[in-house]
C-alpha cells in the first residue's frame, strides 16, 4: 500500500483550526495552523489573535464579531502575518459556540487562499471540459466501470451519460474489440504506461474512433482509475485514405517517369511501360503498338487506322503461364476487327472500360484464342488506353484485373489516362529519334571508307562500333590512305556531338583530310589547313563544333612514321621483345594539339622510328572513357589488354574484336572507332638508293647505277623510260639546286618508284615552252610519260617522284 493512502483532499490542501475564548486569545493551534503560518502552538497560544494579522486584518476583525454575535457564524479572508512576517491571505470560516457553562468561543477553519484556487480552478476546468468539449471523455473507476462521462463520448454509442455510468467497456462495444480494450485498459491501470491513439472500428464497421487511455492518480500517487479520451476519425480515416491515394497515384506517376527516363528506343519504352504498371496497378499489361511505330516508317492516316497491324511491343505480368503466354506474346503481331472495341478506341481516341465476363463479344471476333485465355485466367476488369502525342495515334495501352482485385474504378482511369499521356510522348520522341538515328547511321556510314586499300608493306584491322541505342550517331571516322612512292597514310577522328551535324561535319573534314594527303603534305601543315577548314565550316554558328584526330604519314622504305595530332588521344605502338618474345604496348609521346575548328596556331609534328612487325593502334575516346575517370586510366587499360597477347600476334582483325570486346561490353555511350596498323618495310632487294655530288659529270654515272639495278631486278623494259626521265629530273636538280642530289629506285608489287631529292625547298614547275626554246620540257616529259609523278617536301629540301608501271 502507498504511503499516502489514508490522505485525502483536507491534507493537500492543510486545513487549519484555531479555537479562540471570548477574551480573543488564541486557545488552540493545530498543526495545519503551524504549516500555514510557519509559527508553532507554543508561540501561538495565549496570544490575541491579532497580534497575528496584518493591519487590513485587524480592520475586519470588528465586522467578523457583530457577524458572528448576530449570525453565529462568518466567511472572509484574513491578512495574516506567517513567521518571516509575510502577509499569507487564509479563506476563513468562523462558527461562534458556547462551552456547557454558556461561555462563548469562536471556531475558525483556516484554508490558503491560494491553494483552495487552484482547487476550485482544476474542478472548474474539469466540469467546463466535460460540458463542452466536442472530445468525448471518460473516467473509470479502478473497477474499470465508467465513473463519469460527458455527452459527446456518450452519444457516440447512442447513449445518454446516465445510461452509461457504471458500465465496464465489455458492455459497450463488440465482443472481441471490447476484450483488446479491457485488457489494454488492465494494462494502462497496472502499469501507468499510457496507451495513445487506439483505433477501434464501430460495430458496422463505417466509422473509426481513437482512444487514448491514462492512469489517473492523486498527487500522492494513489491509483483513482482510467481516463479516456476518444475521437471520432472515421472523416480523417477518409480523407488519410484519400490523401494515400493521391501519394500512390503521384508514386505511380513518378516511378512511371523513372522508368521511361531518358530511354530513346521504341520498344526499350513498351516494356518499361508495362513493367512499371505490374503488380501495382494491373495484374496484365501489354502495350500494342502501330507497326509502323515500332518498327519504323510512315504512320498510316487516320482513316486507314483500323484494320492496320499492330505489335504487342511490350508486356508485363507476375507469372508466366502457359495462360498468359497465349494472352500476351511478345511481338506478337496483331488485327483488330473492325467495330470491336479496340477498333473504337483507335478510332475515337476514348477510353475503355469492360467486363470481358460479359462483353467478349465486343472485344475481337468468336472464339479468339487471346479472348479464351483472359477469361481463363479470371480477368473480370479490362482497360484500354490509347497512346496519343502531338495528336498522333501510337497505339493502346492494355491493362486487366483478375481474381479479388477490385474492377478499374473512375480514379484508375484517370491515373492510365495521365500514365498513357506521359508515356506516349516518350514513344514519340523514340520513334521520331529513331528516325534521325536511322538518317545520321547511313549518313554516317555512307562517308566512312567501305573497301581499306592496303598499302605496300602494310597490314590493316579496324572496327567501327555505334553505340547502342538511346545515343545518336557520332563523328568518329577513319581512313588509310595510300600515297605515292609507297607511302601510306592513317587518319583518325571524332567529331563532337551527335547527330545528322556531327555526322555531315565528320564527312567534310574526312574529305579534306583525304585531298590534302595526297598533296602529299606533312602531317603538320596538313592538320593545319584541315584546321582553316574547321573555321570555315563553324562561322556563323552559335555553337562552334570541332574535332579531334591523329594524322600519320608512313614510309615503309625508312620505317618511320611522322605524326601529329589536334586534341586526340595518342596512338599506341605496341612492339615485341625479341629476346622474351612478349608484347609490349605504350603511348607514343606527341605535342598536344588544339582540337581542329578552333582559331590556334601550327600543330608539331613527330617523327617515330618503328620496328619491323610493330603495330600502329589509333583510336577514339569512346573505346576507353569512363565516367568518373581519368582518361589516362583508360589509356593504360588499352595498353594493358594489348600488351596481354600470348605468343605470335593473331590477324589484326581477331585483335580488334578482343580489345573492343574486352574494353566496351555495353558501348552505350559513345561510337568506337579503331584501326591497327602492322607497320612493315619494303624488302631490302627491292630498295636502292644512292648521293651524287652536284656536277654535270655525275650524271653517266647515275644513269649506269640505275640501269645495273633494273637489270638486276629484271625490270630491261623499263630502262629507257627510266633512264630518261631520271636524267631529266637530275639535271634540272643541278641546274637550280646547291648541294648533293639523291636518288632512290624501289620495287614494288606493280610499280617502279624512283625519287630524285636535292637540296631545294621550292618545288619544280611545269612550264610551257615556245616551239623554238631550248629548254623547259622535262617536267612535261615526266608528267607524259610516267603514270603517276609529284614533289613532296622533306626535313630538307625537296623530292620528285614518278611512278612506271611493272606491266603493260
Amino acid at each position: 500500500m502507498s504511503p499516502h493512502a489514508d490522505l485525502s483532499l483536507l491534507d493537500a490542501l492543510r486545513l487549519g483550526l484555531v479555537i479562540i475564548d471570548a477574551r480573543g486569545r488564541i486557545a488552540l493551534w493545530n498543526p495545519a495552523t503551524e504549516e500555514i503560518l510557519g509559527r508553532p502552538a507554543a508561540e501561538a497560544v495565549g496570544r490575541p489573535l491579532t497580534d497575528f494579522l496584518a493591519p487590513d486584518g485587524e480592520r475586519r476583525v470588528p465586522v467578523a464579531i457583530r457577524a458572528l454575535l448576530r449570525h453565529g457564524a462568518w466567511r472572509g479572508v484574513l491578512p495574516m502575518r506567517d513567521r518571516e512576517d509575510a502577509v499569507v491571505d487564509v479563506e476563513c470560516r468562523a462558527t461562534l459556540l458556547r462551552d456547557p457553562e454558556g461561555t462563548p468561543f469562536f471556531l475558525a477553519n483556516l484554508v490558503e487562499t491560494s491553494r483552495l484556487r487552484e482547487v476550485e480552478q482544476d474542478l472548474g476546468a474539469l466540469d467546463t471540459v466535460f460540458a463542452t468539449s466536442p472530445i468525448g471523455i471518460a473516467v473509470f473507476d479502478t473497477d474499470l466501470r465508467v465513473a463519469r462521462i460527458n455527452d459527446a463520448l456518450a452519444s457516440l454509442y447512442g447513449r445518454t451519460p446516465e445510461e452509461v455510468v457504471g458500465s465496464t467497456v465489455m458492455d459497450l462495444l463488440p465482443g472481441q474489440a471490447a476484450s483488446e480494450i479491457y485488457e489494454l485498459q488492465q494494462e494502462v491501470l497496472a502499469t501507468g504506461r499510457p496507451a495513445v491513439d487506439v483505433v477501434a472500428l464501430t460495430a458496422d464497421g463505417r466509422g473509426a474512433h481513437s482512444l487514448s487511455f491514462g492512469r489517473l492518480t492523486d498527487r500522492h500517487g494513489n491509483h483513482l482509475g482510467v481516463s479516456c479520451v476518444t475521437l471520432d476519425i472515421t472523416e480523417r480515416r477518409e480523407a488519410l485514405d484519400k490523401i494515400e491515394q493521391s501519394r500512390q497515384r503521384l508514386s505511380m506517376l513518378n516511378d512511371v517517369g523513372l522508368a521511361l527516363g531518358d530511354r530513346l528506343d521504341v520498344h526499350s519504352v513498351a516494356e518499361a511501360l508495362a513493367g512499371v504498371l505490374v503488380p501495382r496497378f494491373t495484374d496484365y499489361a501489354a502495350v500494342v503498338l502501330l507497326r509502323a511505330v515500332a518498327v519504323g516508317g510512315d504512320l498510316p492516316a487516320m482513316d486507314r487506322i483500323a484494320g492496320s497491324a499492330m505489335i504487342q511491343a511490350g508486356i508485363a505480368s507476375e507469372e508466366r503461364t502457359t495462360g498468359v503466354e497465349r494472352m500476351l506474346q511478345r511481338e506478337a503481331v496483331v488485327r483488330f476487327e473492325k467495330g470491336s472495341v479496340f477498333d473504337r478506341v483507335l478510332t475515337t481516341g476514348r477510353p475503355w472500360v469492360l467486363d470481358p465476363r460479359h462483353e467478349s463479344h465486343v472485344l475481337t471476333f468468336p472464339e479468339d484464342p487471346r479472348v479464351t485465355a483472359m477469361l481463363d485466367l479470371g480477368v473480370h476488369s479490362l482497360m484500354l488506353v490509347p497512346l496519343r502525342a502531338r495528336g498522333t495515334l501510337l497505339g493502346i495501352l492494355v491493362a486487366s484485373r483478375a481474381g479479388d482485385r477490385a474492377p478499374f474504378s473512375r480514379d484508375d482511369l484517370d491515373l492510365a489516362k495521365e500514365i498513357a499521356g506521359r508515356a506516349s510522348i516518350t514513344l514519340d520522341n523514340a520513334r521520331l529519334y529513331a528516325r534521325e538515328r536511322d538518317g545520321a547511321l547511313i549518313l554516317q556510314r555512307s562517308l566512312l571508307p567501305r573497301h581499306i586499300k592496303e598499302p605496300p608493306g602494310v597490314q590493316i584491322g579496324h572496327r567501327y562500333v555505334p553505340a547502342t541505342s538511346g545515343t545518336e550517331a557520332g563523328g568518329d571516322w577513319f581512313d588509310v590512305i595510300p600515297l605515292a612512292g609507297g607511302h601510306a597514310a592513317f587518319a583518325i577522328g571524332d567529331v563532337m556531338g551527335h547527330g545528322l551535324s556531327a555526322a555531315a561535319t565528320m564527312g567534310r573534314l574526312r574529305s579534306a583530310i583525304v585531298t590534302l594527303a595526297h598533296l602529299d603534305m606533312p602531317p603538320g601543315e596538313l592538320l593545319r589547313r584541315v584546321n582553316q577548314a574547321g573555321e570555315d565550316i563553324n562561322e556563323g554558328r552559335d555553337e562552334p563544333l570541332m574535332a579531334t584526330g591523329v594524322y600519320v604519314r608512313y614510309d615503309p622504305g625508312t620505317r618511320e612514321c611522322v605524326i601529329a595530332k589536334a586534341g586526340h588521344v595518342p596512338p599506341i605502338l605496341l612492339t615485341r621483345d625479341e629476346t622474351t618474345g612478349d608484347w609490349r604496348a605504350r603511348p607514343v609521346e606527341l605535342p598536344e594539339g588544339t582540337p581542329l575548328g578552333l582559331a590556334a596556331g601550327g600543330f608539331e609534328e613527330q617523327s617515330v622510328a618503328v620496328p619491323e612487325g610493330a603495330i600502329l593502334v589509333l583510336y577514339t575516346d569512346g573505346l576507353i572513357e569512363r565516367r568518373g575517370e581519368d582518361i589516362t586510366d583508360g589509356i593504360d587499360r588499352l595498353c594493358a589488354e594489348l600488351a596481354a597477347v600470348e605468343g605470335p600476334m593473331p590477324s589484326l582483325d581477331a585483335l580488334c574484336d578482343r580489345v573492343v570486346g574486352a574494353l566496351t561490353p555495353g558501348n552505350d555511350a559513345d561510337d568506337v572507332a579503331l584501326l591497327a596498323v602492322r607497320l612493315g618495310g619494303v624488302p631490302d632487294d627491292s630498295t636502292s638508293s644512292w648521293m651524287f655530288p652536284s656536277h654535270r659529270s655525275e650524271v653517266a654515272r647515275v644513269r649506269t647505277r640505275v640501269r645495273r639495278t633494273l637489270l638486276a631486278w629484271g625490270l630491261s623494259g623499263l630502262v629507257d623510260t627510266a633512264l630518261l626521265l631520271v636524267s631529266e629530273l637530275f639535271t634540272n636538280a643541278l641546274r637550280y639546286a646547291d648541294g648533293p642530289v639523291g636518288v632512290r629506285l624501289v620495287r614494288g608489287e606493280q610499280d617502279l618508284l624512283v625519287e630524285v631529292s636535292d637540296p631545294l625547298p621550292d618545288p619544280p614547275r611545269v612550264r610551257h615552252p615556245a616551239l623554238d626554246d631550248e629548254g623547259g620540257r622535262g617536267l612535261q616529259l615526266v608528267s607524259r610519260t610516267a603514270r603517276r609523278w609529284g614533289t613532296r617536301q622533306g626535313p630538307i629540301g625537296k623530292t620528285v617522284w614518278f611512278e612506271l608501271p611493272l606491266r603493260g
